[in-house]
């Protein structure tokens, strides 16, 4: 929830000085909070290089194909290929403006702190407490997952434990006949284990369900498919540059009807939680930060747009907006939260 309030605080404004600004309390957030021997919190680096590569293919972008800001100062032209009728509106080659560039560098920044959002979730969230979270609905969807992040250390492990038996015997590990005869082994060992499991499983009473009307299955079919949709309905409305008026009402009805599913789809599950966990007031400040910056954000942007998104004609420096960025700065409440524990 903190890393989708960052997120939806990137997704309202263009300026980039307020996006590195939100790069930079998520950055941050997660050196002080990650956990540096868990695998989930090396995942930072990889999404911040992505955002790079987003930042540089939209560049790229601009260049080839032109941008449809008008613009005055030309940094290049570039040879123009002539195309047919049909193909009106794009370009290859030609003009290359400082405002199409500009242009496109906030839009390429604009995604990239969007993925350094994600994945700050990513480094910073447990996935088996996460999926452990889950209600009783998604239940066989999470023990699928779980299994399948469990086994999938074992899969490596096995892959190079053969190919280190390869290269003490002097055969090779490289082509098409090494990979398959790396494989089969893998795999049989896969089916093995996944035998063994289902066995255990199900002598531990996994996959057993109660009885549930049909009127009541119908209700939660309904209840699901319609919250979720107008939870991608309202979200849509309010990441879109109009649409927050009915875009909240719409994801708050979504929610509510989501949840309302869920807990009806959760009366088949006969389980119970083995040390759940709970939602304490950390969990609750934490959670209250992020929501706090995609708010004022969302305000921020409605009362003052040329803050938030200034023009990219005429070609002016960027301004760091003083509420939206004090705004951005409640996102550091979850690092200082942590350095506050004992």
């Amino acid at each position: 929830m903190w890393a989708l309030g960052l997120a939806t605080a990137a997704s309202r404004t263009t300026n980039p000085a307020l996006l590195a600004l939100l790069a930079a309390v998520a950055g941050y957030v997660v050196a002080v909070c990650r956990v540096p021997d868990a695998p989930w919190s090396r995942s930072y680096a990889a999404f911040l290089r992505l955002g790079l590569l987003v930042l540089a293919i939209r560049l790229v972008f601009a260049v080839v194909l032109g941008s449809p800001i008008p613009g005055t100062h030309t940094v290049l032209t570039l040879p123009e290929v002539p195309l047919p009728h049909w193909a009106q509106g794009v370009r290859l080659g030609g003009r290359v403006t400082a405002e199409g560039l500009w242009f496109a560098f906030r839009e390429g920044m604009r995604l990239a702190t969007l993925l350094a959002c994600l994945g700050a979730a990513n480094a910073l969230a447990n996935p088996t407490r996460l999926l452990k979270s889950l209600p009783g609905a998604l239940y066989e969807a999470g023990v699928a997952v779980v299994v399948a992040m469990t086994f999938a250390p074992h899969l490596v492990a096995d892959v190079r434990r053969l190919r280190a038996a390869r290269r003490l015997r002097g055969r090779s590990v490289k082509g098409v006949r090494a990979l398959l005869q790396v494989g089969l082994p893998v795999l049989e060992g896969a089916l093995e284990r996944s035998v063994a499991l289902a066995a255990a499983m199900d002598a531990r009473g996994y996959g057993r369900t109660a009885e549930v009307p049909p009127a009541v299955r119908r209700t939660t079919a309904a209840l699901t498919l319609g919250g979720l949709l107008g939870l991608c309905a309202g979200t849509y409305a309010l990441l879109a540059a109009q649409g927050a008026a009915y875009g909240l009402p719409l994801l708050l009805a979504g929610l509510a009807a989501a949840v309302a599913g869920l807990r009806l789809g959760g009366r088949r599950s006969v389980r119970t939680r083995y040390r759940p966990d709970r939602w304490d007031a950390t969990a609750w400040l934490v959670t209250a930060s992020g929501v706090a910056v995609a708010a004022l954000t969302i305000w921020a942007a409605a009362a003052s747009p040329a803050g938030l998104n200034p023009p990219a004609v005429p070609l002016t420096a960027p301004s760091l907006p003083l509420w939206p960025a004090a705004a951005a700065l409640l996102g550091l409440l979850p690092a200082h939260l942590k350095g506050a524990r004992p």
